[in-house]
């Protein structure tokens, strides 16, 4: 892609009303623009970081054999009577009524749907154990929403939904969605500490909210030590035992530490740092399907109901942690699994015809190599170039100027650690498509 004929309204300035790097940064590298309150939209480069995000969420959890469906935004308000909690949720949900004085809400979870859509298709125990999720928007209405697409009021969130016949059953989904989370959390380039958690509206006994290490965080949290000694590689072939090591360290928020008259960790190993949330796992049990009617035959034609799961990951919020946790002065350093771009490819001279032929070249090469890039080919000076490249934080970046190119050789630049190297063409090539 041409940067000379992209939508990249880079900005130099910081937006007054930014509080937090990652909501200042996706402004500055023209990710998002705001359109209401808590409300943004997504410009194409963000919209791309969006996509891989969760083509990877989708990924694990289509490894993890959950099943994809997509449910609608709009939800009737009589399946949330039916579980008890059209009153109950609070002024959080947005209320709709259409032109026939039906009673509508926009859906800020879908608990109640999914039990529905289940209940009208699984008869007996053949039809369990299934896990189902989608990936849609989402609307809560905020007292305050604030930074940026961390506490928005629209999100995209992806949803899972377990069905099981008993008990042990749903130990066993809720433990591969763990798994799931751990290798998506890594996949992204994330360090994520799973904290147990109270089930607040959606009810239920087994919970844990997953969170990303970060100084700019919302919540404090205390924690064992040996949950950092938990290698990338580990969490990527995470399995039933990583689980029971895991589950078994101690990790709390502030407010639940502070009610705890013994800690169980030495002093020695307790952690504490702020962490970002973005997912959450919840075993409820037969709280929904107890209230909505579902129920199914056991092998011996025993009638039962089903006991449920529910597991979010907070999609486009992950975008804004990523940015918490990977940036330095000079913008973002996107993880290579979600950059919208693997390279940017800048051409120093773009009024020098053997800098402009020699960066062409390039591009067309990488291009039919399949590299994804993004090729700086505008009438600017250097230094905005650079700049622009730093902001928005492609991994890499290839630079071709005209006294490199008097020696034979182009400079790629490696983001994260700004380490730089002269290389031929051909090497630099050879090295981005290897």
């Amino acid at each position: 892609m041409r940067l000379s004929r992209y939508f990249l309204p880079v900005t130099k300035e910081t937006p007054a009303d930014a509080q937090i790097v990652s909501h200042k940064l996706m402004l500055r590298a023209g990710l998002i623009r705001q359109t209401a309150a808590g409300i943004y939209a997504w410009l194409p480069l963000g919209l791309r970081v969006l996509n891989n995000i969760e083509r990877i969420v989708r990924e694990e959890q289509d490894k993890a054999g959950a099943i994809e469906l997509l449910m609608p935004t709009i939800q009737s308000a009589d399946l949330w009577r039916q579980s008890g909690r059209y009153d109950a949720y609070g002024p959080e949900m947005l209320r709709i009524v259409d032109r026939h004085e039906r009673e509508m809400l926009f859906g800020p979870t879908n608990e109640e749907m999914i039990t529905a859509i289940f209940r009208d298709a699984a008869k007996s125990y053949r039809d369990l154990p299934r896990t189902l999720y989608h990936i849609q928007w989402k609307f809560r209405d905020e007292v305050r929403p604030r930074f940026g697409v961390m506490r928005g009021r629209e999100f995209l969130m992806k949803d899972a939904y377990s069905f099981d016949l008993d008990e042990e059953g749903l130990r066993q989904s809720y433990e591969a969605m763990f798994v799931a989370y751990l290798r998506t959390f890594a996949r992204l380039g994330l360090k994520a500490v799973p904290v147990r958690a109270p089930t607040g509206p959606i009810g239920g006994n087994l919970s844990h909210e997953f969170h990303v290490l970060a100084e700019t965080g919302e919540s404090q949290l205390f924690y064992d030590a040996a949950l950092e000694d938990f290698s990338r590689q580990e969490l990527l072939s995470a399995d039933k035992f990583t689980i029971a090591r895991l589950t078994d360290l101690y990790a709390m928020e502030a407010e639940e530490h502070d009610k705890v008259a013994r800690c169980p960790v030495p002093s020695d190993q307790l952690r504490t740092r702020r962490g970002i949330e973005v997912g959450h796992i919840f075993a409820f049990g037969t709280k929904y399907s107890e209230s909505m009617g579902l129920s199914v035959q056991t092998k011996e034609g025993e009638t039962v109901h089903p006991h449920m799961g529910s597991y979010g990951i907070g999609v486009s919020r992950l975008m804004g942690a990523i940015i918490e946790a990977s940036h330095d002065e000079g913008g973002i350093v996107w993880p290579e699994g979600v950059a919208p771009f693997k390279l940017g490819l800048i051409n120093m001279r773009a009024d020098d015809p053997a800098c402009t032929a020699a960066s062409d070249r390039l591009y067309a090469q990488l291009e039919e190599a399949g590299v994804e890039l993004l090729y700086d080919d505008r009438d600017e000076r250097g230094g905005a170039k650079f700049a622009t490249m730093d902001v928005i934080g492609l991994p890499w970046q290839l630079i071709v100027g005209p006294k490199g190119l008097e020696k034979g050789v182009v400079e790629l630049k490696h983001r994260a650690t700004g380490e730089r190297q002269e290389l031929s063409p051909e090497s630099a090539l050879a090295r981005l498509t290897s």
